[in-house]
């Protein structure tokens, strides 16, 4: 796999990375999770050169950096962890469909205190890339982001990013401390940052981690109806998802099928491209747990659109449904 830097003094990374939040949390929550495959998955990914591997505290809730901590165990000189705070699970059990219930917090304290947590759960000295969950509304981010630059320099973080925040957050954390990267949902489904922060991005040197790069699943064509989903799958609360919305927006994973097989390679593979194409800043980080996709997803970091097949993605209608 060929590699590229997060933002302009960032880490040295795989085009595509590994999110690892589905192997603990969210998709399928009735299904028991297994954690050898699990653990296989990030070993075989680091094989493969997918080498940065996004968590966060409150996955699982707080399961999932143990997780990633065992199975990186004997191969950390191999990986890059991105991992998040600013997020508190307040009842395991308290969402909707059983979820766990959480809330943003950013006070400086909380932070402080969450990224020993975080050490100890990794099983490691310092995290490459330190990200902040969310902005908390009640806390100004210049607090916020301070105390994350607080572990920068106390040597426990090496970068630090923002999640789903507009160009004006990331000014206003910017001038507290350089912004490394920038995690937000963008996908051939969800283009909301293409506007702004994509181009912002892309002028001052930040790398933008795609999350949901495949749709959570639908782009690839997973899903025709609202029955195939899973009890309790945290999909069946998304309005795009919900059965008229549904049967909508299946013309738009057509289309990325259509190109796809055009070309030989598979939904996934397009997508991912479809995303890498956007600039060299720019890492998705699908999510998996079973080494077929992740076989799949990373065989999606050399591929290379054409002019023609990118504007055919690029003519994909918006799709039925908010995204939450």
């Amino acid at each position: 796999m060929r590699n590229t830097t997060l933002g302009t003094n960032g880490p040295e990374v795989g085009a595509i990375g590994l999110g690892a939040m589905g192997m603990s949390f969210a998709y399928d929550m009735a299904t028991q999770r297994d954690e050898a495959t699990s653990v296989s998955v990030i070993h075989q990914a680091l094989d493969l050169g997918v080498t940065l591997i996004d968590t966060a505290d409150v996955y699982g809730p707080y399961t999932n950096e143990e997780l990633v901590g065992r199975a990186l165990a004997g191969r950390r000189d191999r990986a890059v962890i991105a991992t998040k705070v600013g997020m508190e699970c307040i009842d395991p059990t308290g969402g909707p469909g059983g979820s766990p219930l959480v809330k943003p917090n950013g006070r400086p304290e909380h932070v402080r205190t969450a990224i020993d947590a975080s050490l100890r759960r990794l099983g490691t000295d310092h995290i490459e890339l330190y990200q902040l969950h969310r902005v908390d509304p009640e806390v100004p981010i210049e607090e916020t982001w301070g105390a994350l630059a607080e572990a920068v320099e106390a040597g426990k973080a090496l970068h630090l990013g923002l999640s789903e925040v507009g160009v004006e957050q990331i000014q206003r954390a910017q001038a507290v401390h350089p912004v490394t990267t920038l995690q937000s949902e963008f996908s051939l489904w969800t283009r909301d940052v293409q506007d702004e922060v994509l181009p912002y991005c892309k002028d001052h040197g930040i790398g933008l981690l795609p999350y949901s790069p495949l749709g959570r699943g639908f782009l690839i064509g997973r899903f025709n109806s609202f029955d195939e989903l899973p009890q309790n799958d945290q999909r069946r609360r998304l309005p795009r998802f919900q059965r008229d919305n549904l049967r909508a927006n299946l013309d738009i994973a057509a289309k990325v099928r259509e190109v796809a097989d055009r070309i030989g390679a598979t939904p996934a593979q397009v997508a991912l491209a479809w995303l890498t194409a956007q600039g060299p800043h720019v890492v998705p980080i699908p999510g998996t747990k079973t080494p077929k996709y992740l076989t799949d997803n990373a065989g999606g970091s050399d591929l290379r659109l054409s002019a023609a097949d990118l504007a055919d993605l690029d003519a994909i209608q918006a799709p039925v449904g908010a995204r939450y």
